[in-house]
């Protein structure tokens, strides 16, 4: 059996890649929703119906055992539902993981106590990262900064108007003495070094970036270590497959540069 991986568009690539370099030999099948990103300004029903449609053809036409929701918003909005009702009406022996908690643990165990978040407008009204955070640890202070136009951005291949919009989100941290700063969107790692880098000449010192691409896998690989059971049954042939419901050579293009090499993409109508 596979592992899946779904989001809405480019930012689950990027999990993706990361997946496959650090644990090359499991066999991995992503699914982009491009015809329908952006995914966080919808209601939580419009998205939860969106990844339930997606989630259903990863476990019933790929044949996968657990799949991971590589988009935060779709992680609040829709992972508890189809753990709690879908998957136990239908798959109770399959698995749905998210990640924003591996995320939550992530800042958690390098003991910060202020951060920013910069995410979706979804993400952010929810306060899931808060409600979170406050659960593993009370005293962390956590502020946060809506971040829509970096979606568009990357999904447009736009990169020469990323400057000036990253540093008009991370300056709204800068009377904040943050430690750190969450990229609570798949997509951000994108322009990680930017945001870095941008970070340092607002703060004039180094900035953490708490990139989910860099913990992930090391977060999934665990989970299969916990739990035996599951990981017995996926198959390690080195095999991965790219699908995404609309096509469109800029997302063909950016997939390319993503893997450093043409990689086949097939349109899927779910």
């Amino acid at each position: 059996m596979n592992i899946g991986v779904f989001d809405s568009g480019l930012g689950g690539l990027l999990i993706t890649k990361s997946l496959i370099d650090y644990m090359p030999e499991y066999n991995f099948c992503y699914l982009g929703d491009t015809e329908h990103v952006p995914y966080g300004t919808k209601s939580q029903d419009i998205i939860y119906e969106f990844t339930k449609n997606c989630i259903d053809y990863l476990f019933k036409k790929r044949d996968c055992k657990i799949i991971i929701i590589a988009c935060n918003t779709a992680t609040f909005a829709a992972l508890r539902r189809l753990q709690q009702t879908y998957l136990l009406q239908n798959f109770p022996d399959r698995k749905i993981l998210g990640v924003i908690i591996p995320t939550i643990e992530e800042v958690v165990e390098k003991n910060y106590s202020s951060v920013g978040l910069i995410a979706t407008d979804g993400t952010i009204k929810s306060d899931v990262y808060g409600q979170e955070l406050r659960k593993k640890k009370s005293d962390i202070k956590l502020f946060s900064c809506p971040a829509p136009l970096l979606v568009p951005l990357v999904e447009n291949n736009a990169d020469e108007f990323a400057p000036p919009i990253i540093k008009s989100y991370i300056e709204k941290f800068k009377d904040k003495d943050i430690q750190a700063i969450i990229l609570g969107c798949t997509h951000y790692p994108h322009y990680k070094k930017q945001i870095e880098s941008i970070a340092f000449e607002i703060f004039k010192r180094r900035v953490d970036i708490i990139s989910q691409d860099e913990f992930i896998p090391k977060s999934l690989a665990n989970y299969l270590k916990k739990h035996p059971e599951i990981e017995k049954e996926l198959t390690k042939n080195s095999e991965y497959s790219f699908e995404i419901t609309d096509v469109n050579d800029n997302y063909v293009e950016q997939a390319k540069n993503i893997f450093q090499a043409d990689i086949k993409i097939s349109k899927v109508d779910i």
